[in-house]
């Protein structure tokens, strides 16, 4: 009786209790479809992980299917928020990489083309980076473009933004 009700009291319709039941089936049944490595970077109890494993093993279509509820089931009784999250990270990790990647390169650029008020920008975002270093590179891709030279400048400019970059993602991933 107290499953018709949610935490302030209002009434939780069947159907809406179907869907939220069918939510959590269609992403247990995600999770399960992943690798065993992504599945090891999921963040779980070890009773929902044991299950996960347990129903990567199973080959019977039955067996397989009893599974994938009696996952829906204990996630059921647990906060899936932090499930979503991790799955979207895994799914979409290519995208992410890209649009950073992408990202990168236009900070290379705009140090390129902009010069001293690129760099300042830079530096705005990205205070731990080093000034000196980037005019260096950035003057030495001028001085190589005039020359005809390999562009060993321009990606050493990218190298040190990337550089800058993860220090920064890993400065506030730590809450340093």
């Amino acid at each position: 009786m107290t499953d018709l009700y949610d935490d302030d009291g209002n009434y939780i319709s069947r159907t809406s209790r179907k869907k939220d039941c069918d939510d959590t089936l269609e992403l247990g049944e995600k999770i399960l479809a992943l690798t065993k490595d992504e599945l090891a970077q999921f963040n779980m109890d070890d009773e929902l992980r044991h299950a996960f494993e347990e129903g990567q093993r199973i080959k019977s279509h039955g067996a397989l299917k009893r599974q994938k509820h009696y996952i829906a089931k204990l996630m059921r009784g647990r906060d899936i928020e932090p499930l979503t999250a991790q799955l979207n990270l895994v799914l979409h990790k290519h995208d992410i990489f890209s649009a950073a990647f992408k990202r990168m390169e236009k900070w290379r650029d705009t140090l390129i083309d902009d010069g001293d008020n690129g760099i300042t920008a830079f530096l705005e975002e990205y205070p731990h980076a080093d000034r000196q270093y980037l005019r260096q590179l950035v003057r030495n891709v001028a001085q190589e473009k005039k020359r005809n030279k390999p562009a060993a400048s321009f990606r050493a400019i990218f190298k040190y933004i990337r550089e800058i970059v993860d220090q920064s993602y890993n400065i506030d991933e730590n809450g340093l």
